[in-house]
């Protein structure tokens, strides 16, 4: 019912997923990230313990292949299941149960995996896959455009109703999380969400408390021209 890509960006050490579907919420229990540990994404008929359970074992530094089989043999349930996983070092490993509806599958690469089910065709994924490997965008650009790509094949074969992107860069909380839980046209309502969590809440993001600086900033008076800079520096267009 779903197709998703999970991912480790080389260059940051970031982390992250994004998922779409013909289904209710699916950032709910489908995308699963960690920084420096891994991400993974459940889907198909979901098993929702897979998601805690297999960042726990990245978390513990086991690698992509070795997560997937073992929550694979833990799951009676697994032929209805499927799940991708890529690790700390950009190792990817997936499962497509044989009981999942076609059409249904997955393709591994360096460093991120594409993988869906209830599909339009192969294509989905195919080209998912291809804008994903080509793009030298940031990573959330990059999921974005990924899952046009995917779409513009057909996605989804019931149709289109939920979508989310996770980002992971560092510390134990998101640096992006994203969710349309109930859309006509939840890509495109995806987009847009991006797009302003780059104004505000982004000079705001720059401020909050991290390993590093347990307080963070609080100045409000700071934050406020980091605002008003953010601002005036779209109005002009300048770097």
């Amino acid at each position: 019912m779903t197709w998703s890509i999970v991912a480790r960006d080389p260059a940051t050490g970031a982390f992250g997923v994004a998922v779409t579907t013909k289904f209710f919420a699916v950032g709910a229990l489908c995308p699963h990230a960690k920084s420096g540990s891994g991400a993974l994404a459940t889907q198909a008929l979901i098993n929702p313990t897979w998601g805690p359970r297999g960042l726990a074992m990245l978390n513990d530094g086991l690698p992509a292949a070795d997560v997937v089989r073992s929550l694979v043999a833990s799951d009676d349930g697994r032929a209805a299941r499927q799940l991708h996983v890529v690790d700390r070092a950009g190792n990817t490993a997936a499962h497509t149960g044989e009981g999942c509806i076609d059409w249904c599958g997955h393709r591994t690469g360096t460093g991120f995996s594409v993988a869906g089910n209830m599909l339009a065709g192969a294509g989905v994924v195919d080209a998912t896959f291809a804008s994903f490997a080509a793009s030298t965008k940031p990573l959330a650009e990059r999921f974005l455009d990924a899952l046009d790509a995917g779409q513009a094949e057909g996605g989804d074969k019931r149709g289109k109703q939920s979508a989310a992107l996770i980002i992971y860069t560092g510390e134990d909380y998101p640096a992006l999380s994203l969710r349309v839980d109930d859309h006509a046209e939840p890509l495109t309502e995806l987009r847009r969400l991006f797009t302003v969590s780059r104004g505000r809440a982004a000079a705001f993001a720059k401020f909050y408390a991290t390993r590093d600086n347990p307080s963070g900033i609080w100045d409000r008076s700071v934050i406020e021209a980091e605002v008003q800079r953010l601002e005036a520096q779209e109005k002009t267009g300048a770097s």
